[in-house]
């Protein structure tokens, strides 16, 4: 399991949860906006989709 933190125009954070979506098993996705207000920042809790349950190995 991984975080993935991106920080992205608000406009674009729909279409960039859905593309980690499809690549990664995700879990729910924590937005926020940034210190200027200007753009959101997206936090993704993420496994590999091929990973074993519970596998922290990697």
């Amino acid at each position: 399991m991984f975080e993935i933190r991106v920080i992205c125009d608000p406009a674009d954070a729909d279409h960039i949860a859905t593309a980690l979506d499809n690549a990664f098993t995700t879990g729910p996705i924590r937005q926020y906006p940034t210190r200027d207000g200007r753009r959101v920042r997206l936090y993704i809790t993420a496994t590999h989709p091929d990973a074993p349950a519970g596998d922290t190995t990697h």
